[in-house]
């Protein structure tokens, strides 16, 4: 993340993010395959790691092995295999969906994970020992003996697929493939996303 100033002098906290070049790998179509998509291809994958399957997939498009590929099954305009689509797809001002995975957390309490203020809270001095960040009653006692299902209590947070929508293209910076877009976006530095208009 970064941040820039905008036309009318204000702050604008932005994610740059490299949308680019991407290699059109596959195109179904309704008559083959049932439903019409283009199959994206992205960033270089050495070829003693790619499988031999996925070797000949990539030759059919006449490009080196790539490591990530997305499916867009709503895409503008008419791509042919091996086409290239860069960053110029997107124009300023235009809004996007981004999706990527979400920093891992590891085990966290309900404090964290659930936004819980913790047993005695406003009385920690009152004979509360250690319940700051404690859940507390999880539900009554006979009846129904269990715990129901869904109830928020400590567990694995994050690492969860999370879509941010409707964001702005601040700026497309064509030569480096760079898409500036106002906010913040899931997942951690370096990770891939994709993004829908």
């Amino acid at each position: 993340m970064t941040s820039v100033f905008g036309a009318n002098g204000k702050y604008i906290p932005c994610t740059v993010i490299e949308a680019g070049p991407c290699v059109v790998t596959q195109v179904k179509t309704l008559e083959k395959d049932g439903y019409a998509s283009v199959q994206l291809a992205f960033g270089e994958k050495k070829e003693k790691h790619t499988s031999s399957a996925m070797k000949g997939h990539f030759a059919k498009a006449a490009t080196t092995p790539k490591r990530k590929i997305v499916e867009f099954k709503e895409f503008d305009g008419e791509k042919n295999l091996g086409e290239t689509v860069t960053v110029e797809v997107f124009a300023e001002g235009d809004f996007v969906d981004v999706a990527g995975t979400s920093k891992g957390k590891g085990w966290q309490g309900v404090v964290k994970r659930h936004g819980f203020s913790g047993v005695g809270h406003a009385n920690k001095s009152h004979g509360q020992h250690d319940r700051e960040r404690a859940p507390g009653s999880l539900g009554a006692s006979s009846w129904p003996s269990r715990v129901f299902k869904g109830m928020r209590m400590g567990g694995r947070m994050g690492g969860d697929r999370v879509k941010t929508q409707n964001l702005e293209v601040i700026k497309v910076i064509a030569e480096k493939n760079l898409l500036i877009i106002k906010g913040s976006v899931a997942g951690a530095k370096g990770s891939f996303v994709t993004i829908e208009k």
